[in-house]
């Protein structure tokens, strides 16, 4: 054998090698991703909880649910635990909701999966809601849905100038849920309302002047602010509040920018306190200017039934205890996997990507308030208990 073919014949062998390896390296990181889908830590004073999936911007499964949880009762009782910070892997989202497309896909093969994941959900939102310790959300990024659900109902909430929430759950045939139908109702105004039918977007401070954040610290200061919360001595909740605020008060980041709903504050506790959709839909065509009809071109698109079952859940939501609205939550979500709106939904967003859902019915006219009732009504031994 001549060395020019040695050459090609070693050349040929390591570069099989290297894929061989690479290949290897690639089973072992799908495997650590599938074991830490969340990581639960013990660092100084608190309990860590780190949601670990940031190539899916940190969405919730049923198996993360299941980890956070227990872990959440157990911290709770510990006298060594002082606080709870529950915080996203990655740089672009905090959690951006749950699996809405394995949701969907459980339709026909797993019907337990779509009762454990909304139950066991709403029970860990009612938890956070309740937890005797210091419950801290680091919020930075991607917060929708079902991250929402995970930080909202904590006592502390930080936005960074990276924040982006939104409940967008309408424009997929569902609606805002994790207890939607209890903070959004309790925002100024009706800026609740406007959010849940239109799913828009508010960003960066924005996030904290709504009242969805209790606190705003710059990006770049996040992780010295984790680092002195975690350094605390046997702190009281003061103690922890007194850091987050001295943290917000040295942000300097759009400090003097205007709220970017303030001009149109007016208006929509206007248009948004109509106590049916058809109303809501009239004001903003009887208003006629250029931002009543970007939001009347916006639910226009979203599904007839979902925007009828959002207003009515939070219309109904605002006199209810948050375990009362997460029950009635925990219904319209079974209703919901039952029908036709989600599934289409999740079909035009996020399988198909044609952004052309068709919904059944496709007038608000069509969808009744016996249809109504239906979502609404008890699911007997069925329904959620605390």
């Amino acid at each position: 054998m001549g060395l020019q073919e040695l050459c090609r014949l070693m050349s040929r062998f390591n570069s099989y090698k290297r894929t061989n390896i690479i290949l290897q390296h690639l089973k072992m990181s799908n495997h650590t991703d599938a074991a830490a889908e969340v990581l639960l830590e013990r660092k100084g004073c608190a309990g860590v909880i780190t949601l670990n999936r940031p190539r899916f911007l940190n969405t919730l499964t049923l198996g993360m649910i299941r980890q956070i949880y227990p872990q959440l009762k157990k911290w709770e009782q510990d006298p060594e635990t002082f606080l709870i910070i529950i915080k996203g892997a990655g740089e672009k989202a905090f959690c951006a909701g749950g699996d809405i497309r394995a949701l969907s896909e459980a339709r026909n093969t797993n019907q337990k999966m779509l009762q454990d994941l909304f139950r066991e959900e709403y029970i860990l939102n009612n938890a956070i809601d309740s937890c005797q310790k210091p419950y801290i959300a680091l919020i930075h990024g991607i917060t929708m849905g079902g991250g929402v659900g995970v930080s909202v109902h904590g006592q502390f909430r930080v936005a960074t100038e990276k924040s982006v929430f939104a409940m967008p759950e309408t424009a997929i045939g569902l609606f805002p849920d994790v207890g939607g139908g209890y903070f959004l109702p309790r925002l100024q105004g009706k800026l609740g309302y406007f959010l849940a039918l239109t799913g828009f977007r508010l960003k960066g401070r924005d996030v904290y002047t709504a009242g969805i954040a209790t606190h705003f610290v710059d990006f770049e200061k996040l992780g010295m602010l984790e680092e002195d919360l975690l350094a605390l001595k046997s702190p009281s909740k003061e103690n922890i509040a007194d850091v987050l605020e001295a943290y917000h008060a040295k942000s300097k980041i759009d400090q003097d920018k205007p709220f970017i709903l303030e001009e149109h504050m007016d208006k929509i506790n206007s248009w948004f306190s109509a106590n049916t959709v058809e109303q809501i839909v009239d004001n903003l065509q009887q208003d006629g200017s250029s931002f009543a009809l970007e939001q009347l071109k916006v639910i226009n698109k979203m599904s007839p039934t979902s925007l009828k079952i959002t207003l009515r859940q939070l219309l109904e939501g605002s006199s209810k205890t948050l375990p009362e609205v997460l029950t009635m939550e925990y219904r319209l979500s079974q209703a919901c996997m039952k029908g036709h709106d989600f599934h289409e939904g999740v079909r035009a967003v996020l399988i198909d990507k044609d952004q052309s859902p068709k919904w059944k019915p496709a007038d608000l006219k069509e969808v009744t308030d016996e249809d109504l009732n239906d979502y609404f009504k008890s699911l007997g031994s069925n329904d959620l208990k605390f």
